[in-house]
């Protein structure tokens, strides 16, 4: 198997770390492959590859997720740089609603993360210049595009940045708190 899954605190929630073999050339990996995360039990498809680049360290980009119809798994790997990466559970009815987990994810480091259908997913920059690399289960829906308040205090995430310093963009700048959110993902 050439990649490496772990499950997070809340366990839907995967840590990937690819191998990646090395010489005097450089290296080589296998970022994604199908038939290894189907032998770690997950059938996904993806469909959409999503590349961001953020020239400032403390940018944060989100908590996004999209709703039913269009509702996307998320694999997140790091390129250049690293960031804080985020997930809370929105799914109304789960043990762990409102909780999340975190993880850094970094070129250093090659590990990817694995964030399902039900969960926000949010980052933020650890270095400037940090480039990331997702692939999604469905394409993107305008529509259906829906996030929390990246500092949401009911949310208790732990950000490597103040408020005052965090670069965001304005639609998460006006983002609802969990509070506010309607019902989603019910928890089955």
């Amino acid at each position: 198997m050439s990649i490496l899954v772990e499950s997070l605190a809340i366990p839907e929630v995967k840590i990937l770390r690819p191998k990646k073999h090395g010489d005097a050339r450089g290296f080589f990996s296998e970022t994604y492959t199908e038939r290894d995360l189907a032998a770690a039990g997950l059938t996904l498809t993806f469909v959409q590859d999503n590349h961001a680049f953020s020239a400032e360290k403390g940018t944060v980009r989100g908590l996004h997720f999209q709703t039913p119809p269009f509702a996307q798994d998320k694999l997140i790997r790091v390129v250049r740089g690293a960031i804080l990466d985020v997930a809370v559970d929105v799914r109304t009815g789960s043990a762990t609603y409102g909780q999340h987990v975190s993880a850094v994810i970094s070129a250093e480091a090659w590990n990817q993360i694995l964030v399902p259908i039900g969960f926000a997913h949010g980052l933020v920059t650890l270095e400037p210049n940090t480039e990331v690399l997702y692939k999604v289960t469905n394409y993107y829906s305008p529509e259906h595009d829906k996030g929390l308040l990246w500092n949401d205090p009911d949310l208790g995430i732990d950000w490597p940045i103040g408020e005052a310093d965090a670069i965001l963009s304005e639609k998460d700048k006006r983002q609802p708190r969990l509070a506010e959110l309607p019902v989603c993902f019910p928890y089955v």
